[in-house]
Order: structure tokens, then sequence, then C-alpha cells
């Protein structure tokens, strides 16, 4: 039975009446529509500023709440703007804002409203006059029910409204016809609503912009986005005022810097409330681990945390990995169906809004989810958190924590869960990174032209734009400060004549100059394909899941599903079901009658281990190797930690630890950078190319976040490999480029910089194109582009993001720099070590199929375990 609400297999044909009488006898709720502006008449009425003032402050007391020090910085802020002296009131509403770091659930939410309430009163104007941006369409909805709340209390008579993806259009020309007095919206939307001829009248006038969750948007292309759309809306109202809200931030100052420039300004809040992390440990971890062996072994632990708590929320890094902990902890609890249920980015806006609204009521009682929920909804009753796998980064940890104490004063707390051994190490590493204050820093894309090419064409589907004047306006956006003049003068023409290669053909000139100079788009059919373009989240093409009665779960990747043949089945949304037929991208399912199921693969569920974690957990080894670390987590991990010291040693931050092993497959030699998956899948093709280049051989290779493995059917003499300059610096980024396949990352990289400059079609609704079109289309114009415009700045982008997003080419170069400080450190060993083991599996993962790996990982363990219990060898010879 699945603990998500039947609601929408019944949505079909059946009138409203019956279905609402069948929910009621099965003892369910209508699930919640997104929340709307009631269809009445707001006023817009406000009091007087200094009496909103009073209001702000009886509300704030009769809650039994006190103030923050930072929510009266923000207020006193709009108070000198209103009620001081011309001079300070000149300075408020010349102000760009600023940025407000605070720890979760501190309150930054209230204090950021109330500032913008007391702006509006003071300078009353009919329209839209707050805008207010998240990341996220769970958070907006919730932020849409937040902002609400107080309104009547303080005597302001305010139409709140929502407006996401998920927005009916009917809504949407309501809208337009009554703008709401505060909009809660997505940068997509924001950039949609560009669009619009009206544009600068509806948006012209606001009084503030609130970016929520600024860190979430900062180090990406929406962030880079949102960056233009406030220009824009700054050019209109040269006073308007933006405040980001933002925490787990390693430099606030430089965010703020992205977000207003120079003249922002930074409040920090003083952490009031504390995180307490720890690890759920099993009984005992083996010495030789592999990725995943231990998972649902887990269960047990989980299952006892969850009997202990009221209401948690159990975090997964990958959306498959939600759906199997949801259905392992339904099987083992089938009592708690209906009390718990399954949260992630592909299921349909009723499911997710049921869900999210049960946390909230504290009629769930655990919710397994993704990053689908990481940020600021206000879950009050959520007590605690677990999270499923490592967490990768400091800063996810901490924001997950703080999805559970979601009140000022309260404590968060977060337990890892690992799911293979040396994630105890990592759970271990990110707590004390945590402890010291150590989180990932955040930057802004630099200059990405696609996102320029797809705003140029927003611009002119608008009013229009003059070259001239708008190129300020673009470089005042952080992401483009440094932009080339050539780079912007050849955006520019690409909008007008698609290039040397597309001039030709009509669809890629979309836009035209006017005689008065002005840049507009003039063809009806590309304004209307730009509109359903506009976005840079970018992702496999999507078919919506339906049960065959017009009930909708959701959306999966039609990778998967092209996978599937009618009545095969698959596990989605909590329940198990079975494939029925395909059909215009819809994958139509019904219940299936027997279990079984597969679990949806989506792509991009391999987060890398983060600089910061990587190099707590060296300085963690260096501490065990001193006999200076007693963590639970190390003296669990002792056996283990022993036995690799005595084979080979502790990888450390001054060595890099190089171990060579003969066995029957070949020669192996297994590096230790600490650098993260994507920069050791770098690393590992640059040492086999640099290797290759002085004699014929070949490599098998594999990697994970804590090294690599390179496989050869003939020997290596690595030292002599090493003293001629195998790990230099110097041109590596070209050596890398020669070695790999970098046409063909390049060309998987400009499909989805095609969709984001428009130069690629998804389709209408009802008739998007799959996966194959969208492939074969990009290919295509990259290979156009490649013979006829070799110069083409998007394929230079492709170039430079394929490095960057495949190889983490930064971090590559930079690890390789560090290398002068840390030198190789070469071992012989004559068996595999615990660290290499899983290096060995995940080389015979990719060629072996689960029941003979199985056997083949027994049969290796137990090989090693034999030889870890033998009488001890001389230590490993250098």
């Amino acid at each position: 039975m699945s603990a998500n609400p039947p609601g929408p297999t019944l949505r079909s044909a059946l009138p409203a009446q019956i279905r609402r009488a069948r929910r009621r006898q099965a003892g369910l709720s209508e699930p919640p529509h997104p929340p709307r502006p009631r269809r009445r008449g707001h006023s817009g009425a406000m009091p007087d500023p200094a009496v909103l003032a009073r209001a702000i402050e009886a509300l704030f007391a009769g809650q039994g709440w006190r103030p923050q020090p930072f929510q009266r910085a923000l207020w006193q802020a709009a108070d000198d703007g209103v009620a001081g002296d011309g001079a300070a009131r000149d300075l408020w509403l010349e102000s760009d804002g600023g940025l407000l770091h605070a720890d979760t659930g501190a309150g930054k939410t209230w204090a950021a409203w109330a500032a913008a309430l007391l702006r509006a009163a003071a300078r009353p104007h009919r329209g839209t006059r707050v805008l207010w941006l998240t990341p996220m369409r769970a958070l907006a909805r919730d932020t849409v029910r937040a902002l609400q709340a107080p309104l009547a209390a303080l005597g302001i008579d305010w139409a709140v409204a929502l407006r996401t993806a998920d927005t009916p259009s009917a809504e949407r020309q309501h809208q337009r016809r009554q703008p709401p007095q505060a909009l809660v919206t997505t940068p997509e939307s924001l950039s949609l609503m560009l669009c619009d001829a009206d544009a600068n009248e509806r948006l012209g006038a606001l009084a503030m912009v609130v970016a929520d969750e600024w860190h979430e948007l900062l180090g990406n292309k929406r962030g880079v986005q949102l960056q233009l759309a406030l220009a824009r809306l700054r050019r209109w109202n040269p006073g308007l005022v933006v405040w980001g809200l933002s925490a787990t931030l390693a430099d606030p100052a430089t965010a703020c810097r992205c977000l207003v420039g120079d003249g922002g300004r930074l409040i920090a809040g003083a952490p009031e409330s504390s995180v307490r992390i720890d690890t759920l440990l099993p009984a005992r971890v083996e010495r030789f681990p592999w990725a995943g062996h231990l998972g649902l072994a887990m269960l047990p632990a989980v299952l006892a945390e969850l009997d202990a708590s009221p209401s948690a929320l159990v975090f997964t890094n990958t959306r498959a990995q939600s759906e199997q902990w949801y259905q392992a902890i339904l099987a083992a609890r089938p009592e708690w169906a209906g009390t718990i249920a399954v949260h992630h980015g592909s299921l349909d806006a009723e499911v997710r809004a049921w869900v999210e609204d049960g946390i909230r009521d504290g009629r769930l009682r655990a919710v397994v989810c993704t990053a689908s929920l990481d940020l600021g909804v206000d879950f009050l009753p959520v007590e605690r958190v677990l999270q499923i796998g490592s967490p990768k980064g400091v800063a996810r940890l901490l924001q997950r924590a703080g999805r559970s104490g979601h009140a000022p004063g309260r404590q968060s707390r977060v337990s890892c869960v690992p799911t293979h051994a040396l994630e105890l190490l990592e759970a271990a590493a990110a707590r004390q990174a945590a402890a010291d204050g150590r989180i990932e820093p955040r930057r802004s894309p630099a200059a990405p032209l696609d996102v320029l090419v797809q705003h140029l064409v927003t611009l002119a589907l608008g009013d229009g734009f003059d070259p001239d004047a708008l190129w300020p306006e673009i470089r005042s956006c952080a992401a483009y400060r440094d932009l080339d003049p050539d780079d912007w003068r050849w955006a520019l023409a690409f909008v007008v004549d698609g290039g040397a290669a597309l001039g030709a053909y009509p669809e890629y000139c979309r836009v035209a100059v006017g005689e008065d100079g002005r840049y507009r788009v003039r063809d009806g059919r590309i304004a209307r394909r730009h509109r359903l373009s506009i976005g840079t989240i970018t992702a496999d093409a999507e078919m919506r899941v339906s049960f065959a009665d017009g009930g909708r779960l959701g959306s999966i990747e039609e990778g998967f599903i092209a996978r599937l043949r009618p009545g095969d089945q698959f596990v989605f949304a909590g329940r198990h079901l079975e494939l029925l037929r395909v059909r215009e991208m819809t994958a139509y399912v019904r219940l299936a009658r027997r279990r079984g199921s597969t679990v949806p693969r989506w792509t991009g569920g391999r987060m890398p281990l983060s600089s910061t974690v990587a190099d707590a957990m060296l300085s963690l080894l260096e501490a065990v190797a001193a006999g200076h670390d007693d963590t639970p987590e190390t003296r669990l991990l002792a056996p283990l930690l022993a036995l690799q010291g005595r084979w080979s040693r502790l990888p450390g931050r001054d060595r890099l630890l190089i171990e060579t092993t003969r066995s029957r497959e070949g020669h192996h030699a297994f590096f230790y950078p600490f650098a993260g998956r994507h920069a050791h899948a770098g690393l590992a093709a640059l040492v086999a190319w640099r290797v290759a280049r002085s004699r014929p051989i070949t490599f098998s290779m594999a990697v994970n976040d804590y090294g690599f493995e390179l496989l050869s059917a003939e020997p290596v003499d690595w030292q002599a490999q090493l003293a001629d300059g195998l790990l230099d610096a110097a041109g590596a980024r070209d050596d890398l480029v020669a070695g790999l396949n970098a046409t063909e990352l390049a060309r998987r990289a400009f499909r989805e910089i095609a969709r984001v400059a428009g130069l690629v079609f998804q389709g209408y609704p009802g008739a998007a194109k799959g996966a194959r079109q969208l492939q074969a289309g990009s290919g295509l114009l990259y290979d156009v582009f490649a013979r006829y415009d070799p110069d083409n700045r998007l394929l230079r982008q492709a170039r430079d993001e394929a490095l960057a997003r495949e190889l983490d080419i930064g971090r590559l170069e930079a690890g390789l720099r560090g290398l002068a400080t840390r030198p190789p450190l070469l071992l012989d060993t004559p068996r595999p070590t615990p660290f290499a083991f899983p290096l060995m599996i995940e080389r015979l993962r990719e060629r072996m199929s689960s029941e003979r790996l199985a056997a083949r990982i027994a049969r290796m363990i137990g090989q090693l375990e034999r030889a870890a219990d033998a009488p001890p060898r001389k230590p490993p010879r250098p």
C-alpha cells in the first residue's frame, strides 16, 4: 500500500462530487492546490508607517517572540528611510539593499517581509509592490503561506500570489488583470514576465525585491539569469532595493556583491541555534569495503530512530535512492502506511503539495526525500533529520540539518547513515569541518554566453532594447563584469543573423533591428517558441507518468522508460507500477499486481566529494596515523585503518599515496589524491595519456571520490614516469583535450547550451520532443558550427563547460599544482589494500551482472581476509 494518497488516481472523468465522496469514505482529504489570491478585490490599503512599525512590534510580543538583532537592523534601515530626516530617507531610497546571512530557521523571512512592508507603506503605489524570488517551487508555495499569515493582524489588505511553472494559465491571466501587491515567483517566471510589452508598467514601481536562499542560486546559471533580470528592474527603477536571504555561505561578502554590487550592506545574524551532527554506527564494518555494501543493512538502525521521533525527514542524494528507501521502510513497517511518504522533484505538483502539508500539519511521521526539501520550507514539527549516505559537502549537511528545529533557539539534529565503511570517515570529517566553520565556497559562473543570448531575445521580445544603453546594464551584473566587448558584439550579431553558419535559416534570425536602432522580435512564431524555452535548467527529456484513468503521478526521464516494454514494472511515487503503453511523451501505467519492480535511474546522481570534506578527511587520517584522534567513527574503523597502515600507508596531506600491486588481471596502480570523482576521472585520463605517449599501452580505469585505478596487462615503471613529469601541472589542460574524446564531451555539453541559447526547441505542450530528437538536433548544429563557424563562442563555452563539469578541471589543475609540496609516495603492496578494494569493485561493476559481481566480491573478500589474518610480514617497500 502506498503512503501517498490515491488522489491523482481518482482524478478521472468522474464528477467532482463522487470523487469527494470516495475520498471521505477512504478517510482522505482533497489534495490542496497552490495558494491563490482571493478573488475578491484587494484594496492594497496599509496603515501609516509609524503605526505599522508599532503593529509589527505588538505582533511579535503577542506571539511571545523577541525580535533578533539582525531583524531590527533591517527594520531600522526601513524606518530610517521613512521616519528619519531627509538625508536618511535619501540614503535608504538610493540603497541597493544587501544580504542577510543568518542560520536556517532564525527568522530571515520575517525580517525581510517586515522591512518590505515598511518600505511599501512609506511609498504608496498601485500594483505589485514586493517581488519575492525563490529557487524551488516547494519553497515558493510555503513562502506564500508565510507572507499571508500576518497581514490581517497588521491591518494590511494585500493579495499575495504565486507564479511558478505549476501555476495554471487562468491564474496567470487573473494576475495580469489584478496585479497582486506581493508576488512570489522563481527566476524563470521573472524572465518570462520580462517578455511582456507592459513589463515596465507592471514591475517598474517595486518597493523591494527579496532573493530568498541566494546561496542556492549563486553558483549556477539560474543565479546568472536572476542577475540579468534584476539589472533590468534596476534600470526601470533606479531606487529599487534588493535584499538577499542566505545561510551556509563561506564568503557572505562576495555573495552580497554578486547580488547587489559594491554598495550592498551585509547583515549577519548571530547563531543562536546549535547543530548536532552524529552518525548511526553499524554493529561492525568490514576491512574491505565497497560502495553500497552497507546500504539497506542500516535499515534497522534507521527504523529505531524513526520510532523514537514523532516527525523526521530522511534525506537521500538521488531520487532512485529515495524510492528504494521508502519501499524498504514501508515493507518493514506496513502499519505506517499513510503516515510516511516520498518526495522528490519528479513527482506531480499535487503529490508534492500533499506531502508538504502532511509534514507541516504533523500527519506524516517520516518523509523520504531528496534536495527537493533542502531549502527553507518551514517544517516546525520536524525533530530529526537522517542523511542516507555521505552528504559530500558541509554546506549541504548543515542545510539539511536546518530542516529540524526550524525555529530560533531550537537545536537542529542530523544523523549520517553510512552506506559503506569509508563514509564513516566522511561523516566524521564533515562534522569536524562544520565545527571549524569551514564551508564550501560558491562562485558565480563567469559570463555564460548561452544565458546572455537568451536574455537578449527576452528583452527584444518585451519593449526591445538599445544595445548601447544595454551594455552598461549587462556589465553591472557580477557574472558579466569582465565580459569581453568582442563577445558582446558577437552575441548581438548572433541573435540577429544566427552567425556565419545559420544566417540562411529564418528561425535562427530571431531579432530584427528597427529604424530607431532598437532590437525587437518581429516573428510571432519565434516569440511563442522563446516563451516556452525560457530557463537555464536542463535535463534529459522527461515523460509524464499517468494512470490510464487520467491521474498524474509526475515525470521520469525518457531514457529509463525507453528501456521498458509494456508489462514491465517499476517503482515510482511510492507505488509499484506496470507500464501499459507510451504515447506522445506520456507513459500510461496501472498499479502492479505483484512486486519485484525496477527503480528508475535518473541522471546526475553522483555528487563529487567537496574539497572541504576531502581535506578534513586527510587531516583526520593524519591524526589517526599519529594516534591523536579518537572519534566514534574512527574507533569503529580501527581494524580497517590498521590494516591499511600495515599493508601500505594512510593517505595524508603531505604526500600523494600511490600503490602498485599485481594480480591475475594484470598490473594495478592506485592513486589517492582525494580530489573527488570528477577530478579523478580527469587525472586518470591524463596519467594514462602521458604514459601512452612514451609506449603503446592500454589501461582500464576506475574512479571514486578518494582516488583512481589504472590497470594494464604490462608493467609500468611508475618511478621513472614520475621523475619524467607524469604529474606536472604544465600542459595538463592541453594533454587532457588531446587524450580524451574532448569532442564528444563538448558535444554533450553543447546540447544544454543550445537549449538555453534557444537553438533547439523542446516542442509545444503536448508535443514535446524526445531526447533523441534533441540530441540529434544539437549534434547537427555542433557539426555545422565546427565546420562552417569554428570561431562560434558557444563551441568554446561547450568545451570549457565540458572540462569543468565532467572533469572538474579547476580542482584538477589546483591539485596538480599542490603536488609541488605534496611529493608522491610510491609503495609496492603484495595485494590490494582496504582503500584499493572499492576501486577494484567500481571497475568490475561496469562489466559484471549483479549475481556474478556478488559472487566475485565474496571470493575476493575471503582471500583478502585470510591474508589479513596471516602473521604480519615486512612493511611494503617503496
